[in-house]
This record gives C-alpha cells, sequence and structure tokens, in this order.
C-alpha cells in the first residue's frame, strides 16, 4: 500500500499562485509516475501533469507555460507549482502516483480544494 499527503490547495485570486505537494510513503519501489489530476464540478476528472521516474513530464494544453511539476526523490514528493492562475484552474486537484501501464498499482490522494476567484 502506498500512503499520500496532499497540501498547499487554497483560495487565490486570478493571476495568482499556488504550489501543492504531495508526499508518498508505503511501498513506493514500485511506482515510475507521478502526477496530479484535477476534477471540477460536472466535469470529467483530467489529468494536469506527470513526472516519471525518468523526470519525463507532460502536461495538459490549458496548463502549459504556466504549471510545473517536479519531485524531490529523497522525500517522494511530488510538486505542482501554479502560476497565472486563471478562474477555469478551479477544481479538487488529486495527486495520483501509479506505476505506468499496470492497473494494480494505481493509488489516489484525499484531494485538495484550489478556487481561483476575485
Amino acid at each position: 500500500q502506498v500512503q499520500l499527503v496532499e497540501s498547499g490547495g487554497g483560495l487565490v485570486q486570478p493571476g495568482g499562485s499556488l504550489r501543492l505537494s504531495c508526499a508518498a510513503s508505503g511501498s513506493i519501489s514500485s511506482i515510475n509516475a507521478m502526477g496530479w489530476y484535477r476534477q471540477a464540478p460536472g466535469k470529467q476528472r483530467e489529468l494536469v501533469a506527470r513526472i516519471t521516474s525518468g523526470s519525463s513530464t507532460n502536461y495538459v494544453d490549458s496548463v502549459k507555460g504556466r504549471f510545473t511539476i517536479s519531485r524531490d526523490n529523497a522525500k517522494n514528493t511530488v510538486y505542482l507549482q501554479m502560476n497565472s492562475l486563471k478562474p477555469e484552474d478551479t477544481a479538487v486537484y488529486y495527486c495520483n502516483v501509479r506505476r505506468l501501464y499496470d492497473p494494480r498499482v494505481n493509488y489516489w490522494g484525499q484531494g485538495t480544494q484550489v478556487t481561483v476567484s476575485s
């Protein structure tokens, strides 16, 4: 089992910044990808950003140039730096860690609310 602890959500004005953190513990040796998803009311959950153990990254088009995902291997922590936030970024953000292409290894955080509003 893998345990995930998220932090960093909150309320921010448009154009502002937030940083999300997700610390993983437990049986993490099988994990080779860490990422963030989000789900807005009435919408499907979508992948926002992912980083692999080889440090490859991918982003949903709507956040490219504004969000940056990174990881600290020593702390087993993944971060999402979110800049130039827009109201449409408002959602619950979920940390996800998994072993790519193996559905048996797939863990989710509890979610953290990000609200972008003036």
